[in-house]
């Protein structure tokens, strides 16, 4: 069971955007990667196109996992993820910080 998923509300813990929080947007679980919403903003300078408009275009670059706490549902603040196996045998995670259900 991963512990970070696609959706969950996440906090950096450490570079330039560091305490900031948003939402997972694209997991790469090959590179050890993602992708978070208003985190880690880059430019980039693109050719224009048909489709496309030129210029310098900003948007998200992947950030490693191991920079990423998941944000805890109770207060928000970073925590750590423990998986709890229910009565009927399915895998759930847990908050180690408040000890609540994350659900997803």
């Amino acid at each position: 069971m991963q512990k970070l998923k696609k959706g969950d509300s996440v906090v950096v813990l450490t570079g330039k955007d560091k305490g900031r929080t948003g939402a997972i947007t694209q997991m790469m679980p090959k590179e050890g990667k993602a992708l978070v919403s208003g985190v880690n903003m880059i430019k980039r300078h693109q050719k224009q196109s048909q489709a496309q408009e030129g210029g310098i275009v900003s948007r998200e670059a992947a950030i490693q996992l191991s920079n990423l706490a998941l944000a805890d549902p109770k207060d928000g603040k970073p925590t750590r993820v423990g998986i709890k196996i229910k009565d009927d045998g399915s895998k759930v995670r847990v908050a180690k910080r408040s000890g609540e259900e994350i659900n997803g």
